[in-house]
């Protein structure tokens, strides 16, 4: 049997165990098992999220060292970049910029209603399927792969009156 398996990024503990009440709510709705990753601050769920690869991240605002933000940028901005949802949990709502600057594909505000976390991460791991789908045979984290393009034909160029050209 398949199963989700979901980073959880925070370095309070309690809230690491409220996040894994609410995304563990998803498992009815994908049909499959959820387990979890966890990383206390932002510099190892880059790590672990680069390793693991997993179907998706909650990560809280306020992990220390490198925050939530960072981890976001860090895992889109790698060799191989972490393709997967990224759900950020803000402290406050004026912070969303960063969310989005971050690369993350959907962020809370405080306080996190359980149900909107769940649906929105059911919504997310859904459609990065769907993607993945559309291209068979690439491998989660892997770039996709580039069309090849016809070159253009270089056109030979007029020289000016009295050009001469120096070989």
């Amino acid at each position: 049997m398949r199963r989700v398996r979901v980073l959880l990024v925070s370095p309070d503990a309690e809230a690491r165990d409220l996040l894994r009440i609410s995304v563990g709510s998803i498992e009815r709705r994908v049909g499959e098992s959820v387990s979890f990753l966890e990383a206390r601050d932002g510099e190892q769920g880059a790590r672990i999220g680069l390793r693991e690869r997993p179907d998706a991240i909650v990560a809280d605002e306020i992990a220390s060292r490198a925050g939530a933000f960072s981890l976001a940028r860090d895992l889109r901005g790698a060799v191989e970049p972490y393709r997967g949802p990224i759900v950020i949990v803000l402290e406050r709502k004026h912070d969303a910029w960063l969310a989005r600057w971050s690369g993350a594909d959907a962020w809370l505000v405080r306080p996190v209603d359980p149900f909107e976390l769940a649906d929105r991460l059911v919504e997310l791991i859904q459609g990065h399927r769907a993607r993945q789908a559309e291209r068979p045979g690439e491998q989660p984290g892997e770039k996709p792969r580039e069309q090849p393009r016809e070159q253009p034909r270089e056109q030979p160029r007029e020289q000016p009156r009295g050009h001469k050209e120096i070989a």
